[in-house]
């Protein structure tokens, strides 16, 4: 678990070239792929195993957010995201950047929306790091709304905690 901080840390500091959240061309992924009219990708899987085609060519710190996030459900659900995308993807918190809906069989519709948006990464690896020192999930909520209360967009309309 250490790696996989470290992993998260190393990503963060590696990825100044993500801005804010963009609507880019998309290219297709190998995979059968939804695109909503946002813009972004979606594409189930078997599992949280069982991670997405169009990780395929991000890097593995990306991939490892991604799993992280899988295993992060109860965490991220309750923490909402800075980027906007309550109102550009109708996105209700900062997990739903990441995984677009858990299926009653265990398979999982994963979204590409964080691999383009840098406040999305961050949130979610701040939480789950935060998490992981033994904050609770009130303490890491208020702890995300300080820091991005100014100079971000309006947040994901994510119930308080």
């Amino acid at each position: 678990m250490k790696k996989l901080s470290s992993l998260f840390l190393v990503f963060i500091l590696s990825v100044p070239f993500v801005g804010a959240c963009s609507n880019d061309e998309h290219k297709e992924s190998h995979g059968k792929v939804h695109q909503p009219a946002n813009g972004d990708l979606r594409e189930k899987t078997a599992s949280t195993e069982v991670l997405p085609k169009f990780l395929d060519d991000k890097s593995e710190d990306m991939q490892n957010i991604y799993k992280a996030v899988a295993m992060h459900q109860d965490l991220l659900e309750k923490i909402p995201c800075y980027c906007g995308c309550g109102e550009s993807a109708n996105h209700k918190n900062n997990y739903d950047c990441f995984i677009h809906e858990n299926k009653t069989d265990g398979s999982l519709v994963w979204d590409d929306h964080a691999t383009r948006c840098k406040a999305c990464l961050d949130i979610a690896v701040k939480s789950m790091l935060e998490n992981k020192d033994g904050k609770s999930v009130k303490e890491i909520r208020n702890m995300i709304d300080e820091q991005y209360k100014d100079g971000y967009a309006k947040p994901t309309p994510t119930p308080e905690v």
